[in-house]
């Protein structure tokens, strides 16, 4: 296999700092034979600071195809014959700007099923430690989740102990936490909406817990959830879990028994999740999207969403705005 360089636009204008000319001066590398990719450029939507400048100095330097706005301000693509070989160099750049860079295959972009994990996901907070505040152990247990997400605790231990330290607690308390304390994601409602509008299937996996996954799920319009079961009598929560318990290999034995029964491959899968349990079926799906992610997770994930909401798994998908179903 031969190596060619390809000629790059040397000066590049770019109103951020730091400057980027060094940087998208780097030849690219033919990686594979005649692979298309796809380079996505998007920003966070209440900010909306994604510069025509950046998108046309990072189209340039990279020889790519004409951009595409998928989103004025907020998301745009162009094609690219070769996967850059500075990529890292220049995503990094772009997260000081508060932009995400994404590179894709251009095939198959979009997917035929959504699998996604719930806690710090599709809804803003961790369920369990939402739960330990009313029961007064709330900095304990946050010490311990924050622990086990980034992968420094066994998931399956770290569970059981969160939990036992809710016994006691009143049954009550759930439906009060999920008025009252959890908020969605922004944009899952239009992510669920537009990918089922073209017929995908959308489960919802998490380490938490049914009573939250099963309105949540409700609410957003997945087709199944699986969660944990909080183990109750006589209205209180005994402090203990239903066994067995949904960690990271169950969010992967999901995504297998799933696409097997819908009659599709991982390819067509797109998983998002932001902790160490998610690894396993991000790393598996065709397009596992680290959003928000946790740094164990974010560094072994090419699909990482820092900066934009949940409209990002679309812009990813080559959705444009127009596209989106609200």
């Amino acid at each position: 296999m031969t190596f060619c360089p390809i000629p790059v636009w040397h000066e590049p204008v770019i109103r951020a700092k730091p400057p980027l000319g060094r940087l998208f001066a780097t030849p690219l590398t033919l990686i594979g034979n005649l692979d298309m990719f796809t380079a996505v450029l998007l920003c966070a939507p209440n900010t909306r600071n994604l510069e025509p400048a950046l998108v046309e100095s990072l189209r340039n330097a990279w020889g790519g195809g004409d951009a595409v706005w998928l989103k004025p301000d907020e998301a745009a693509e162009f094609s690219l014959r070769v996967m850059p070989d500075n990529l890292d160099d220049v995503w990094s750049s772009c997260q000081s700007m508060g932009v995400d860079l994404v590179v894709v295959p251009a095939e198959r972009r979009r997917k035929k099923m959504l699998l996604a994990d719930m806690d710090s996901t599709m809804i803003k907070q961790e369920c369990i430690d939402e739960l330990a505040d009313e029961a007064g152990v709330g900095a304990r247990v946050k010490e311990i989740t924050a622990r086990a997400m980034n992968g420094e605790l066994d998931f399956d231990g770290a569970l059981r102990e969160r939990v036992g330290l809710l016994k006691g607690l009143s049954e009550a308390v759930i439906p009060k936490v999920l008025a009252e304390r959890i908020t969605l994601m922004g944009g899952g409602k239009t992510l669920l909406a537009t990918m089922k509008a073209q017929g995908a299937y959308a489960a919802l996996v998490s380490g938490g817990f049914t009573a939250f996954t099963a309105q949540v799920a409700a609410e957003l319009g997945f087709d199944e959830n699986r969660a944990n079961t909080l183990l109750v009598s006589d209205g209180m929560l005994t402090g203990e879990v239903g066994l067995p318990i949904l960690g990271k290999q169950a969010k992967v034995d999901a995504l297998e028994n799933i696409t097997a029964r819908l009659g599709i491959t991982d390819a067509d899968v797109i998983a998002v999740g932001d902790g160490a349990n998610d690894l396993g079926m991000l790393t598996r799906a065709g397009l596992g999207v680290a959003l928000h992610a946790k740094p164990v997770v974010a560094e072994q994930c090419n699909v990482r969403v820092n900066f934009g909401d949940l409209t990002a798994l679309l812009f990813v998908q080559g959705y444009a705005d127009v596209d989106f179903v609200r």
